[in-house]
């Protein structure tokens, strides 16, 4: 097989036409040039230049070889400059996994700050609950996901991020259960509110109530966090949602918070990738960013 830069040789020399022009893009000799040309040719068994006046001249050969090799280098160029774009964050994209709300009240100012950074950097959101964004990243089909911890899987990397608490919420109607402390059969004659089924969230809770000997029957599940905090605050019943994730409300007085007499321990978050697996320089620098931020 004929060494690849006897064909940048031969490539320089032609496209310039002049073997002193090649030797100085090359930084090598002209004898260099020309003991390289006549390797190349005897490879081939063909000449591919005839010497001028004014410098060489591809033969009829040389010019099929070139129109070949042409492309091959312009390729080879584009590669190039792709990987440095990607080096430099300056193209590439990434495809991240996540619940809505983690997606709204928790990516979202990591998204924006990246995207200021970055904004050559194509990012796309897929939702979904645990399972899905674990199945997913599995199929391929995302690069990160994000969860709720804990995830006891041997072929995923899991990073933890920060750590929040969930909590029982309601609106006006029923703001008694944010004064005196409520106990979880007490809360249970509550119309209750939760995430779907199958969500982290929905299976937490009922484990929680079923630990302290109690069935949890929600009233309402919904699909959208924001569902939640909307039949909290009208009336509906009482919701399980993420502290930090209705803060404002909570400051404002559209919610209050229920004074439950039980302990509902804290989660984290969990970034979570394939392992052995290596993510692309966006997928990596993202990752970076999450974990500083943690």
């Amino acid at each position: 097989m004929v060494n690849f830069e006897l064909y940048k040789v031969f490539y320089l020399t032609a496209k310039s036409g002049s073997i002193s022009k090649a030797a100085k893009e090359l930084y090598i000799t002209q004898p260099s040039v020309s003991h390289s040309i006549k390797i190349l040719e005897e490879q081939l068994g063909m000449i591919l230049f005839s010497r001028t006046s004014k410098g060489v001249e591809l033969t009829k050969e040389g010019s099929v070889l070139y129109s070949y090799i042409e492309q091959a280098y312009n390729f080879i160029s584009m590669a190039e400059e792709k990987l440095q774009e990607l080096r430099t964050l300056s193209s590439g994209e990434i495809k991240i996994g996540g619940s809505d709300s983690l997606c709204k009240h928790y990516l979202l100012p990591f998204l924006e700050t990246f995207h200021v950074q970055h904004p050559q950097v194509q990012i796309h959101l897929v939702h979904g609950t645990t399972p899905e964004i674990v199945k997913q990243l599995k199929e391929g089909k995302i690069d990160i996901g994000i969860v709720r911890l804990p995830i006891e899987d041997e072929h995923l990397q899991v990073r933890e991020g920060i750590t929040i608490q969930d909590i029982f919420v309601t609106g006006p109607k029923y703001s008694e259960l944010s004064m005196n402390k409520v106990t979880l059969a007490k809360l249970k004659t509550y119309p209750i509110i939760l995430f779907s089924r199958n969500s982290f969230s929905h299976n937490f809770i009922t484990r929680l109530f079923h630990d302290n000997d109690l069935v949890l029957e929600p009233e309402i599940e919904l699909g959208s966090v924001d569902l939640l905090i909307e039949f909290a605050k009208i009336g509906f019943g009482v919701s399980f949602v993420t502290r930090e994730f209705v803060a404002k409300e909570l400051a404002e007085g559209s919610l209050y918070e229920v004074n439950l007499d039980a302990h509902i321990p804290p989660t984290k978050i969990g970034i979570i990738t394939l392992k052995n697996m290596p993510l692309s320089m966006a997928a990596s620098a993202f990752v970076d960013e999450l974990e500083r931020n943690r």
